[in-house]
């Protein structure tokens, strides 16, 4: 039963953050209270938090595969799934939600107006703030716990981690470029030297919370597990 029930897990959360996209994406609909300012150029999908977001219906539509095949006993299939599955949590989702959640939750309570103004009130309703920045990391926690799983080696794992913030900071920049505003107004507030300083930290955290879930990982599946095995085992 070990594998139906994550089937029945990963499917609910692929729905959930399917919704959650879709909404986002639905957001600039809700009338003339768009604030024009926050949610001009790049929109929505200028924020990490709304990537995050799509990069988590990505991994959960990925595990639910992984989980058909193996019910499906195409243990072939499953076992060439399983690498790319690790390989996204590993070196995107848990990072990256525990960043997301971390940073802006620190933020929020120091000044709100540094990462979420007030007029964001207007679009977004506040159980999908909780959504997006709240409930991302408890999934991410309770998937770790509960799907068996090899890390990614640190080789690939920090790779894709490093590709993936770069390319965001190169988002960023080029968004700057174009409209002269900072996608987060923290960065109004910091020198060339200070937003340098700032990026860098945020690698530095981002490697930390990497090493943190692979760390928890190994404490929990072992350093070298035979996945399929461990689904067998679990549905006895």
């Amino acid at each position: 039963m070990k594998g139906a029930w994550l089937l029945v897990g990963h499917s609910l959360g692929l729905a959930w953050y399917a919704f959650l996209v879709h909404s986002v994406g639905h957001l600039s609909r809700r009338g003339a209270e768009k604030p024009s300012d926050v949610l001009a150029y790049g929109g929505q999908w200028k924020f990490l938090t709304v990537l995050n977001l799509v990069l988590q219906a990505i991994f959960y539509g990925v595990s639910m595969l992984s989980d058909a095949f193996v019910l499906m006993k195409k243990h072939r299939i499953a076992k060439s799934v399983f690498p790319v599955r690790d390989l996204l949590f590993g070196g995107l989702a848990f990072p990256l939600s525990m960043f997301v959640f971390t940073t802006f939750w620190i933020l929020y309570s120091y000044d709100r107006e540094l990462v979420y103004p007030k007029s964001l009130d207007l679009v977004i309703p506040v159980w999908m703030n909780h959504a997006m920045h709240t409930a991302i990391f408890p999934l991410a926690v309770l998937d770790l716990f509960s799907t068996p799983r090899r890390y990614p080696s640190k080789g690939k794992g920090l790779s894709l981690l490093g590709i993936a913030g770069f390319s965001y900071l190169c988002w960023m920049l080029w968004i700057y470029s174009i409209t002269g505003k900072w996608v987060y107004p923290v960065f109004e507030a910091l020198g060339p030297l200070g937003i340098a300083g700032f990026s860098f930290g945020s690698f530095v955290i981002l490697l930390l919370m990497y090493n943190i879930g692979e760390f928890f990982c190994r404490m929990i599946w072992g350093d070298s597990i035979v996945i399929l095995d461990i689904y067998k085992k679990k549905s006895k």
